[in-house]
C-alpha cells in the first residue's frame, strides 16, 4: 500500500511517497520510498507536479493522498492564498487517478507533525510549564502566516486551521504605525494584515518602507539585487533570504534594522495568539524562516516583544515556547492525517 504526502506553499512543493505496512489492526508504520521538492510557481497547476514525481516509478501507485496547502480548505477545495491554483478533491483524484485524496490545510498538517516531533526537532526560547489540559499554539511564518491550534480532547487532540495571519497588524510604536501608513498606501487598502510584515513578504515590504522612508542609505550591493526581484518578482529571486544574510553578516544597516523589526513584530503576534488561546500546552514557531534565523530569534527581541502584553504579561510568562527545526514538520502531518483519516485496502 503507497500513500502519497505533499506539503504544498507558495514557495515550494514537497512530495513523498511511502509504503504503508499495517502492524496490528490499530496500528500502521510507513516507510519513505522517494520524496522531491518544486518550486510551485513552475506548474500551473498540481496535477502536473505530481505525474512528473510519478512518472519514474510507473509500476508503483499510490492508493490514496493527502496534501497539506497554504490556504483555507472548504467543502474539499482550495484557493491558495499565494498562488494561483484551485484544488478540489473530485478533480483530483480523477485527474491523477488515484482513489482517495484529502486536502488539509498546511498548518492544520503542522499541528498534526508537531505530535509527532522528537527534542531534537525542536529548539525551545522559553521552558515555561507544559499543561497537558492545556491548548497548543501553532504559528509560522513563510510565503505567508500560518496560525493553528490544539485542543486535548482525553488523550488525543481535536486540531483546527485558522486564518489568523489575516487578521490586521496592529503597530506598537510610532515607527510601526510609519510602516502601516507606507503598506497601505502602497498597497491601496484600509486593511493590512499582520501576513503583510509577518511572513517573507513582510521582510521585504520593511526594508522597502525603510528604504524608501530614507531610515539609512542603501548599500549598492544589497539594493542591486533588491531592485533585480522588483523588477521581476516572478524572477527566482529571494529578498528575505538575501536581507536576512546581510543582516547576519552585520553588513547593511538596513538589512539590520528590517530584521530587527520583522523579529519584533512576529514575538508581539506570537504574543498576541498565545493570549486568545492561553495556549499553556506550548506555542511552536514553524514556518519556513524562524529555524533559518535562530540566531536572530535568540537574541532576545522576539521573547521580549512575545511577554509585552501590559496588565497581563504575566499570563504568558509560564507558556512554553518552542522553535520547529524540522522543515517537513508539515509533510510528517500530511502522512499522519491520511493514515488517520483513510481507509487503507490491501
Amino acid at each position: 500500500m503507497f500513500l502519497l504526502a505533499g506539503d504544498i506553499g507558495g514557495t515550494k512543493t514537497i512530495l513523498r511517497l511511502v509504503e504503508v505496512t499495517e502492524v496490528t489492526l490499530t496500528e500502521k508504520t510507513f516507510k519513505t520510498v522517494k520524496d522531491a521538492q518544486y518550486i510551485s510557481a513552475s506548474f500551473p497547476d498540481l496535477v502536473p507536479m505530481v505525474r512528473e514525481f510519478l512518472a519514474q516509478d510507473k509500476y508503483i501507485k499510490p492508493q490514496i493522498a493527502c496534501f497539506a496547502i497554504a490556504g483555507p480548505v472548504v467543502n474539499n477545495t482550495c484557493s491558495l492564498t499565494n498562488l494561483n491554483w484551485v484544488l478540489d478533491t473530485q478533480r483530483l483524484e480523477m485527474e491523477l487517478d488515484i482513489p482517495q485524496i484529502s486536502l488539509i490545510n498546511d498548518f492544520a498538517a503542522n499541528s498534526f507533525g508537531i505530535l509527532g516531533l522528537k527534542d531534537f526537532d525542536v529548539h525551545t526560547l522559553q521552558a515555561g510549564e507544559a499543561r497537558e489540559d492545556a491548548p497548543i499554539a501553532v504559528i509560522g511564518a513563510g510565503t505567508g502566516l500560518g496560525q493553528a491550534f490544539l485542543i486535548p480532547q482525553g488523550k488525543k487532540y481535536q486540531i483546527f486551521a485558522s486564518e489568523g495571519g489575516h487578521a490586521d497588524f496592529a503597530p506598537r510604536n510610532d515607527l510601526e504605525i510609519k510602516l502601516l501608513k507606507y503598506l497601505r498606501t502602497k498597497l491601496n487598502v484600509e486593511h493590512i494584515s499582520v501576513e503583510r510584515v509577518v511572513s517573507g513578504q513582510g521582510i521585504a515590504s520593511i526594508y522597502q518602507f525603510l528604504r524608501d522612508t530614507n531610515f539609512a542609505t542603501e548599500s549598492p550591493e544589497i539594493g542591486d539585487r533588491i531592485k533585480a526581484w522588483e523588477k521581476e518578482p516572478k524572477k527566482i529571486i529571494d529578498p528575505a533570504a538575501i536581507i536576512a544574510q546581510a543582516a547576519f553578516k552585520q553588513s547593511d544597516r538596513l538589512c539590520e534594522k528590517t530584521m530587527t523589526m520583522f523579529i519584533e513584530a512576529y514575538g508581539a503576534e506570537t504574543g498576541n495568539l498565545a493570549l486568545k488561546l492561553l495556549s499553556y500546552g506550548g506555542i511552536y514557531i514553524a514556518g519556513g524562516i524562524a529555524a533559518k534565523v535562530l540566531p536572530l530569534m535568540q537574541e532576545g527581541r522576539f521573547l521580549d516583544t512575545f511577554k509585552e502584553k501590559g496588565r497581563v504579561s504575566t499570563l504568558i510568562q509560564e507558556i512554553p515556547v518552542h522553535i520547529v527545526l524540522n522543515p517537513q514538520v508539515g509533510l510528517v502531518g500530511s502522512v499522519l492525517y491520511g493514515l488517520q483519516h483513510q481507509d487503507i485496502d490491501h
